[in-house]
């Protein structure tokens, strides 16, 4: 935590026009600390490799303090948490961002550490079809416990926070605008909840300007957060595309929901899959083997236990189908289950998340 002295050094160094967050990080990690910084002489400071004068020209101390002593007030006033990127509470993937923000904001009951986490972005004009994929996707995850980061606006955002929440998941909102405001408005009956089951998140001021490129500005926190990035669906522009470029620029996963040739809101998705910008996804299967992720066995077996009377008729026969076999390919199971393969294919996932079944390669299926 900062001292009150260097929180104010320190938003004042944010408020140096040109610098930005990959020097100002430069120059803190090398002088010690934003005050050092401003009582540095310039002539030192120049010395610093990638360091000019044009960026220096406008450190100046009474300019950049007096707006950092207003801002510093109204985090007093409104009980407004932070964090620094050489805290140990700073988000450990948003630490290897060379941009990632110096000192954030947070509101709310927020725990980023050591957590699976996935940001889902998309158009603000969502189909149907994207908002059932995207219930759906994050109903399939809740077992794994993911924590869902997205940016509050409409349409995709709002769909992903709300399906969190309803399914007992932490979310983080990343906002574009300072703490003095919300937007978009029809959105305040969700701050609530979000602050109960998450926070929300932002690097603006209270006087900063409601200006559209701090959402651009905004998206490489929510790519940077995360493990991997979701496009759900988006137009052929968008800020959903900017964050998945970030996202690629980070060295994150990237998924990509497809859709029709024929739908506008599909046909980013689809390029992002067509120029191998996004790995194709069709469920959460598709995300857990690309990043890895396992149920713990100890967790899979008591899973085992508590979800074994909860089968649906439809898992009962995939299943009971499997008890007889030692191991079966998915064409092989549909046809003897007489179920549909795409169905199977869900109906699998869904009894490897509850612990009773594991994947082979060859695409292969066996009880645990």
């Amino acid at each position: 935590m900062l001292s009150k002295n260097e929180l104010r050094y320190t938003l004042a160094l944010q408020r140096v026009p040109n610098l930005g967050d990959t020097t100002a990080k430069k120059l803190l990690r090398l002088v010690g600390s934003a005050e050092g910084i401003y009582k540095e002489k310039k002539s030192n400071l120049l010395k610093i490799d990638g360091v000019g004068a044009f960026k220096l020209r406008e450190l100046s101390e009474k300019i950049q303090l007096d707006d950092a002593d207003a801002e510093v007030q109204f985090i007093e006033d409104n009980e407004i948490e932070y964090c620094y990127f050489q805290d140990k509470l700073y988000p450990e993937k948003l630490k290897h961002c060379i941009d990632g923000p110096i000192l954030f904001f947070q509101r709310g009951n927020i725990d980023l550490q050591n957590r699976k986490i996935i940001s889902i972005v998309g158009t603000r004009k969502v189909t149907s079809y994207g908002k059932i994929f995207c219930e759906k996707l994050i109903e399939e995850l809740s077992i794994l416990n993911p924590i869902i980061v997205s940016g509050f606006a409409y349409g995709v955002d709002i769909i992903a926070h709300k399906s969190a929440i309803s399914n007992g998941l932490q979310t983080i909102a990343c906002l574009a605008h300072g703490f003095n405001q919300i937007y978009p408005k029809a959105h305040k009956k969700y701050i609530q909840q979000v602050e109960e089951n998450g926070g929300f998140i932002t690097e603006f001021w209270s006087s900063d300007a409601f200006d559209r490129n701090n959402f651009l500005k905004r998206n490489r926190i929510i790519a940077g957060l995360s493990q991997a990035t979701i496009v759900i669906e988006s137009a052929t522009k968008g800020g959903s595309l900017v964050t998945a470029d970030i996202a690629n620029s980070y060295n994150r996963e990237v998924f990509a929901v497809p859709g029709r040739s024929t739908d506008s809101q599909s046909q980013g998705c689809n390029n992002l899959i067509k120029t191998q910008q996004a790995h194709l996804i069709t469920n959460a299967a598709d995300l857990i083997y690309m990043l890895g992720w396992e149920l713990k066995e100890s967790q899979a077996k008591q899973q085992q236990i508590q979800l074994f009377v909860e089968l649906t008729e439809e898992e009962k026969v995939v299943f009971n189908y499997l008890k007889k076999q030692d191991k079966e390919g998915l064409d092989i199971i549909a046809i003897a289950s007489k179920i549909p393969t795409y169905k199977v294919a869900s109906l699998l996932l869904s009894l490897e998340l509850k612990g009773l079944v594991r994947p082979l390669p060859g695409k292969l299926y066996q009880l645990i």
